[in-house]
């Protein structure tokens, strides 16, 4: 919301010395959002005066047309002999009065304005459009033309109000009311202690029988409509220029004079109007909810087919415009530029829709318009009456027209909303003792009734309302233009910003001994902290993905990770679903880096993956009034999708760099393998890695990561090189691993008691062996076999070197070479002893592998 400083003061007396900077801070410290303030005008320095068009001289020989031109600006020159000047626009003619900038002028953006030679003509100054003064749109895109009774030789600064102050407030979807002049000037009359001139405290007409008439057949969606006729316009009207610049000062652009008087009163009191020309509306205007499928073309032109629980505004031929959205093309008010036809009869429209059903509509038909935004936060229903005078008002004093005697206002019953609320209760909220007098006078400062006799309360329900046992008890109304304030919270955080959040006391959480962090919460820290100082850095993403990536990363039909939970409103229409694997977030994390140029990339994720159940269930409601019973808890939990924790990484480019200490080397699957073994060592648990063949890995690079739980192997993860098809489908670098792993698996089958390793005061008795195999055999199969044969002796052992050379092996064969360590606890090893358990371990390992000892 654009609040011009000029318009403010109109309904607020703030002292001539506050700025916008001084207001600004006020209305943050009172809880709205000042974005900026915009310094109209700034470094405008005159002469900027009015002057009349006296000759034209069209100049030829140029790619453009040009025109020399002779204005009358009185005595601004100094001389009152005609300036001359040149300028290229076409929009006006002799006789016109414009804006002309004299030389020794600056126009916004430090323009300074000379004499010169153009064109064969020495210009003396120049005649003005809007762009040039930093005005904004007027629709002409051209010279501003000025009405004929503009004095010429009159300063145009003031004329145009060039100079002012606009602040723009990001105005909270609770806070409608502050989507108007009204509304803001209410927040800064409190915030200064100063009265305010409300300018919906107008003498309106009371409702009588002769108005036009209005059928209103839902009254759920609209609970007031209020119709006004003005006849006798004058078609040659146009908006004054104090008008046409405050709409171009709140950002909006000037179209016609019937519509600029219903827009500027839109700004003005935040009720949106309408206004139909009354010869185009047949018959009496109605209220209803459309047809599946009805058409109406809106003002801007489009088509729209329509949906049955749109709120439309009808006449006996069907819908003439979307409530609260947008009207009708059919019903449009004549421009001033149709010489067709003029509209000189209006029938204004101030209604009051529903908030939900504007919205939707707005959504449905992806049409947001400055009515809708205003409806779908809240407008004062009491001003409809008030807006639609005001615009009769202004339509009569400045297009010459008739208000009709005829008033129209169909109201649905309904209360004003009462709520019972503690005195003390803000105090409660805040921590601070404001005291009731306080309360009170800050619940009247914004338009509550309020009254403090709790017995009186009881007697106004008949004796229905609840007893109060004594308490202080404020009763309080809520005034129509705060359709926010619904419950006792929502009053003690209006008492509480207008007493200064600034004011609050910082009170540090006094926490409980001997809590903390869960062990699964540590488990998780201490996982993180292990990636990081492993060279992964943490990229967290959204758990949302499109069904179409599991086709990119190669799933199968039947896999369940195909199967996802579905989100009944999604974010966004192309990511519907949860995800039920880290990669796709990651690989796009990584995607989006090496695009940018980061091409050593290393990332890790830790987060819920969304598992749908095998038999769905619907979650019921929980009770409010009291706390839910464990039954009612595990029934909602039962609906839920399962939701385990997993831990992802991602590599690509160099795993270490290359330097003056040597040759770097590129990440491979075995760097994700290791991540992995990362992750098992700190949940403790001992992982099982085998060759596997499993999605988007890549044949022969993948691993199968499984733990034992329970007594009974478990498959956690996989970890890999990336298939070419994946990488080639999802757009990464080439030679891309991953690894992603089950924590909560991992959790379950590990033991992160802190174990205090073993010391043997006797020596290590090394042995190397280096074993022949076929080159299909994994590496980790022969390592298990020489761990198992070498038995209780066997310390360690470390692959540390794979040779391939047909000459020597034969076709298909390679070599493994591995270092035992084998060491007693109680004792030496003799040479028999490690040579015997190392020949253990290799017969074993031939037997299960057909590994051979190279010779």
């Amino acid at each position: 919301m654009r609040v011009p400083l000029s318009w403010l003061r109109e309904y607020v007396d703030l002292p001539e010395s506050e700025t916008g900077r001084d207001v600004q801070a006020k209305l943050i410290d009172s809880g709205l959002e000042v974005e900026t303030v915009e310094q109209l005008g700034a470094g405008l320095k005159g002469p900027l005066v009015v002057g009349q068009v006296l000759t034209i001289e069209e100049l030829e020989g140029f790619k453009k047309p040009i025109r020399f031109c002779t204005v009358d600006v009185g005595t601004a020159n100094g001389t009152g002999e005609p300036q001359e000047i040149v300028c290229g626009a076409r929009n006006f003619a002799v006789g016109d009065k414009v804006v002309v900038v004299l030389p020794g002028a600056v126009l916004p953006g430090d323009f300074a304005i000379a004499a010169r030679k153009t064109y064969g003509k020495t210009s003396h100054g120049m005649i003005c459009s809007t762009d040039e003064l930093g005005m904004g749109d007027d629709g002409t895109h051209g010279i501003i033309v000025l009405p004929p009774e503009t004095e010429t030789g009159k300063d145009a600064i003031e004329l145009l109000q060039l100079v002012d102050e606009v602040l723009d407030i990001a105005v909270t979807a609770n806070r409608g009311d502050c989507l108007s002049i009204r509304g803001v000037a209410r927040e800064t009359a409190i915030a200064y202690g100063l009265p305010l001139r409300d300018p919906a405290l107008i003498d309106v007409p009371a409702p009588n029988a002769f108005g036009y008439p209005v059928k209103v057949s839902d009254p759920m969606g609209c609970d007031r409509f209020t119709a006004r006729t003005v006849t006798g316009l004058s078609p040659e009207a146009r908006s004054p220029i104090w008008l046409r610049r405050r709409l171009q000062k709140v950002g909006m652009r000037p179209v016609s004079l019937a519509v600029d008087v219903t827009n500027y009163v839109m700004m003005e009191l935040g009720q949106p109007l309408h206004a139909y020309d009354r010869t185009s509306v047949q018959g009496a205007i109605g209220v209803r909810r459309a047809g599946e499928g009805e058409k109406l073309r809106t003002l801007d032109g489009v088509e729209r087919t329509l949906h049955a629980e749109d709120l439309v505004i009808t006449d006996e031929r069907g819908p003439i415009g979307l409530a609260g959205v947008m009207g009708g093309a059919n019903t449009e008010i004549a421009d001033h530029d149709d010489t067709e036809r003029s509209t000189s009869d209006v029938v204004v429209e101030a209604a009051h829709f529903n908030a939900v059903s504007v919205a939707r509509t707005a959504r449905r038909h992806k049409l947001s318009s400055e009515a809708s935004r205003r409806y779908e936060r809240g407008v004062d229903p009491q001003a409809a009456a008030a807006a639609a005078q005001r615009t009769v008002d202004l339509l009569v004093l400045l297009a010459g027209g008739t208000a009709e005697a005829g008033v129209t206002e169909i109201v649905a019953p309904s209360g004003p909303h009462t709520i019972a609320v503690p005195a003390d209760h803000p105090d409660k909220v805040a921590g601070v003792t404001y005291g009731r007098e306080t309360v009170v006078r800050r619940l009247q400062e914004i338009g509550c009734d309020v009254y403090g006799n709790s017995a009186a309360w009881n007697a106004s329900l008949g004796g229905g309302g609840r007893a109060t046992g004594g308490k202080d008890e404020l009763i309080v109304t809520v005034p129509s233009w705060r359709p926010d304030l619904t419950e006792p919270n929502d009053l003690a955080e209006e008492v509480i910003r207008l007493e200064g959040y600034e004011n609050l006391p910082s009170t540090l959480p006094k926490p409980p001994s001997g809590r903390g962090l869960t062990h699964r919460q540590r488990l998780h820290r201490r996982i993180g902290r292990a990636l990081a100082g492993a060279g992964y850095v943490e990229a967290p993403n959204y758990p949302f993905v499109a069904e179409q990536v599991f086709d990119q990363l190669g799933l199968d039909a039947g896999d369940p990770a195909r199967r996802v939970v579905k989100l009944a409103n999604p974010l966004s229409d192309e990511e519907p679903a949860l995800r039920t694997t880290l990669l796709p977030g990651l690989l796009g994390a990584l995607r989006r880096n090496d695009g940018r140029g980061s091409h050593d990339l290393a990332l890790f994720e830790t987060g819920l993956v969304f598992l749908p159940r095998e038999a769905a269930a619907v979650a019921g409601h929980l009770p409010v009034d009291r706390r839910p019973t464990d039954e009612e808890i595990a029934r909602l939990d039962a609906a839920l999708p399962g939701q385990p924790r997993h831990a992802a990484v991602v590599l690509t480019g160099a795993r270490e760099r290359s330097g003056w200490w040597g040759k770097g080397r590129p990440a491979d699957w075995a760097d994700a393998v290791e991540a992995a073994r990362t992750v098992a060592r700190e949940a403790g648990a001992e992982l099982i890695v085998r060759k596997a063949q499993y999605g988007p890995w890549h044949p022969g690079r993948c691993a199968e990561l499984a733990v034992v739980v329970d007594g009974a192997e478990r498959v956690v993860g996989h970890a890999g090189e990336l298939h070419p098809r994946v990488l080639k489908a999802l757009g990464l670098p080439e030679r891309t691993s991953a690894m992603e792993v089950d924590l909560d698996a991992l959790e379950k089958a590990g033991d992160d008691t802190p174990q205090a390793p073993g010391i043997s005061t006797f020596p290590v008795a090394t042995q190397d062996v280096a074993l022949v195999v076929d080159k299909p055999v994994p590496a980790a199969d022969v390592e298990s076999a020489l761990r198992e044969g070498a038995g209780e002796l066997l310390e360690s052992i470390r692959l540390f070197d794979v040779y391939e050379n047909p000459e020597q092996l034969g076709e298909g064969r390679k070599s493994l070479a591995y270092a035992l360590r084998f060491r007693a606890g109680d004792r030496t090893l003799t040479v028999d002893e490690a040579s015997a358990a190392r020949d253990a371990a290799v017969a074993l390992a031939g037997e299960r592998t057909g590994a051979e000892l190279r010779g």
